[in-house]
């Protein structure tokens, strides 16, 4: 057994080394779309739309440390491996930044609400702590981050998990595509927010994509395997957090 958790966390160690290594962000100070950048109309778009999510899920996460006050470690673990790789930010469209997310692996812990709570904290704390900007974007941002993307991870997982049975492959797959729906979502509001004059929003659209999608990619496939290293780790060092988490969500799953 000590040989074991020995292993897996020299695997935790030598993934992030590898992943920082790889994925070393250039000098970038904005969120995925910064300051300023959208115009004041759909600014305050996505804000109205991201707040009914934000009050639906502090009351998630209220229920979740009233009934489980032990999975408050579990919380914070998510809302760190959140804050710390989608501070990894690298130049990308103008107006943009192209980074991982980390919203996968707590949207399979805790499902999606609690993920919209977590993760819009971690960019506010971004935009004040760390200069990056985006609190007039912070609807926006939010929105794609910390609500599609734990959306689309979280029924991926549970899809994946129904599917097959193989938790490992979809906890990669949730994680990679909770980060790239994330982009997907992002480049929507770009390309509503700056249609283009031949094509109108698709093409805006897939012109955002596109150049997302060439740091995107290799971001969202690392930041899969970094996020199946932190749940071997946790199997080998947080087994009664895990029980208690994999107990919860059968019975939500019955009721």
């Amino acid at each position: 057994m000590k040989a074991k958790k020995w292993v897996s966390t020299l695997l935790l160690v030598l993934g992030f080394i590898v992943y920082f290594s790889v994925n070393e962000p250039e000098s970038a100070y904005a969120m995925h779309i910064m300051e300023g950048f959208l115009p004041v109309g759909w600014a305050v778009f996505w804000w109205v739309v991201f707040i009914p999510f934000f009050i639906v899920g502090l009351r998630a996460l209220k229920k979740i440390t009233k009934e489980t006050p032990e999975l408050k470690i579990m919380l914070g673990l998510a809302g760190a491996f959140t804050f710390v790789l989608s501070a990894l930010k690298i130049p990308s469209v103008t107006g943009s930044s192209s980074h991982p997310t980390g919203t996968g692996l707590g949207a399979v812990m805790f499902g999606p609400l609690p993920m919209s709570v977590l993760g819009s904290i971690v960019l506010l704390f971004q935009a004040l702590l760390l200069a990056h900007g985006g609190l007039t974007t912070l609807g926006a941002n939010a929105f794609s981050m910390a609500i599609a993307g734990p959306i689309v991870g979280y029924w991926v997982y549970k899809g994946l998990m129904r599917s097959t049975g193989k938790q490992k492959w979809a906890i990669f797959t949730a994680a990679a595509l909770a980060d790239l729906s994330t982009y997907v979502v992002t480049s929507l509001q770009l390309a509503l927010a700056f249609p283009a004059e031949q094509g109108g929003i698709l093409a805006s659209f897939v012109k955002f994509g596109s150049i997302f999608a060439v740091t995107q990619v290799p971001l969202a496939i690392s930041e899969g395997l970094l996020t199946v290293l932190i749940w071997n780790w946790m199997q080998s060092y947080s087994t009664e957090e895990l029980s208690v988490l994999q107990r919860k969500m059968k019975g939500a799953k019955q009721s």
